[in-house]
């Protein structure tokens, strides 16, 4: 058996070390034949400097470089891609995850054949606010989408070849993993685990602004009750706008007097109906906006250069 290791280095220098230590201690508990991929997704500080001076002392490693920075999930597939393992563990490196969770997940793997063994936060280890809206993103997207897709999933998680392969066929351009792990089906097992929390002033790379857009994506990607509602609600306001005009009309012919014309009222129904139309328009939008992003077929990643042992082999 040959087991990859993959993960992707955005910022992370500072783990990498005791990373690759405690990886390929765990590793070496169940096989001596293993490689581990680290993918470059553009880090800007110096992660693959340190990357390749470990490679130097352990020819196991394997660095992936992509071009530029195209996101975590696009980093991802091109460490799956990149590994020629029979079973494929992933992770991130920034250590939340634990390198010594992976001989329990290759044992329950094997104990109940499976082809996908990972974790799930049994509790977040983030503030409050975040918890909260957390766990409102998880039921609103479950409730919408036609996929079931696990709450609070890791990313770490053992793979077999066959999942991976399939995974690997999927040619989504706006890419949601969460959902595409669900989505490819085979036998998998989540097991409750919580994460380390990271230590004073490591703040994550996931800004405000990536979590908003990996919340658009998630929808547009696996749901389209956002369409649907939008459909629902013009059905609706025009079923009571042809109720309240022949109440009016009926008002008017029967008691003009107590029919008055107003301001307030004129303005009120043209903000409402307004916000209404943008907003119905702003999510047909996303969605347009996706398939204009699928149907370009441009590539999900771009490697630079694979780095291979001691040399390096130009793609």
């Amino acid at each position: 058996m040959k087991l990859s290791i993959v993960s992707t280095m955005y910022r992370s220098a500072q783990y990498l070390e005791e990373f690759v230590s405690r990886s390929t201690a765990a590793v070496k508990s169940l096989t001596d034949d293993y490689e581990i991929v680290f993918v470059n997704d553009g880090s800007p500080d110096d992660s693959l400097h340190v990357a390749l001076s470990m490679q130097e002392r352990d020819p196991n490693i394997r660095i992936v470089d992509l071009s530029r920075n195209f996101g975590h999930h696009a980093a991802i597939v091109a460490g799956l891609e990149s590994s020629t393992g029979d079973l494929v563990f992933l992770m991130d490196c920034d250590l939340e995850e634990q390198p010594e969770w992976l001989p329990r997940f290759h044992d329950e793997l094997q104990r109940s054949n499976l082809d996908v063994v990972y974790g799930v936060q049994e509790r977040r280890v983030s503030t409050a606010s975040a918890n909260l809206l957390g766990g409102i993103f998880w039921k609103a997207i479950n409730f919408m989408s036609s996929v079931r897709i696990p709450h609070n999933p890791m990313t770490c998680r053992l793979m077999t070849r066959d999942y991976v392969n399939a995974l690997l066929t999927v040619e989504d351009r706006v890419l949601y993993l969460a959902g595409v792990f669900s989505w490819a089906g085979f036998q998998q097992k989540g097991i409750p685990l919580v994460k380390s929390p990271r230590p004073k002033g490591h703040a994550s790379t996931y800004s405000v602004g990536k979590r908003l857009l990996q919340v658009t994506e998630s929808f547009s990607s696996f749901s389209i009750a956002p369409l649907f509602m939008v459909f629902i609600t013009g059905v609706l306001t025009w079923v009571a706008s042809i109720i309240y005009a022949t109440y009016i009309i009926g008002v008017k012919l029967i008691w003009p007097e107590h029919v008055v014309g107003g301001f307030a009222s004129l303005m009120l129904s043209v903000w409402f109906f307004s916000g209404l139309i943008i907003l119905s328009i702003g999510i047909v939008g996303l969605y347009l906006a996706k398939v204009f992003q699928e149907v370009k077929r441009r590539p999900l990643f771009i490697v630079k250069k694979t780095y291979e042992g001691e040399s390096h082999v130009t793609r």
